[in-house]
């Protein structure tokens, strides 16, 4: 089964969506297998956002990522990287689609609510940055047959 990082941002955990962005997941089928609400350190947030180091924005995503707490969580199942994708909406939220969270939730670029992965190999390096194995649980919920043949 594949796995994805996704994090609710700090507007995210104000705004009181947790709840409701969590259920989306759970409707469409996928496992949680890793959760945590945690306050970003500056270094894992400058890891997290490595890639965007030399750009004119990085500064402004760190100091975002720390400003307020995160929920950090790890989903698995068949496709959950490019599905968890459609699920966010566009990154900007004044273009995402009605029915993604961004497009229901969102109202700035800055403001965004929600990270996710965006490939197996980012996810794999986000997930090994957030968390430690022992974080995550191996299990399978009784509905699986009922999801995947």
């Amino acid at each position: 089964m594949e796995r994805t990082f996704i994090a609710i941002k700090p507007d995210g955990v104000q705004r009181a969506i947790v709840g409701e962005i969590i259920r989306r997941f759970e409707s469409k089928g996928f496992t949680l297998v890793g959760l945590k609400l945690l306050q970003v350190s500056r270094d894992l947030a400058e890891q997290h956002y490595d890639v965007h180091k030399e750009r004119p924005f990085f500064a402004g995503l760190v100091e975002f990522i720390t400003s307020g707490p995160v929920v950090a969580m790890v989903w698995e199942g068949d496709g959950v990287i490019a599905s968890a994708r459609k699920l966010i909406g566009a990154t900007n939220p004044l273009t995402a689609e009605p029915g993604t969270i961004r497009g229901d939730f969102g109202v700035s670029i800055g403001r965004n609510l929600i990270h996710g992965s965006d490939a197996p190999e980012t996810a794999a390096r986000e997930i090994e940055l957030w968390f430690k194995p022992e974080e995550l649980a191996a299990w399978q919920p009784t509905i699986t047959p009922w999801l995947y043949e």
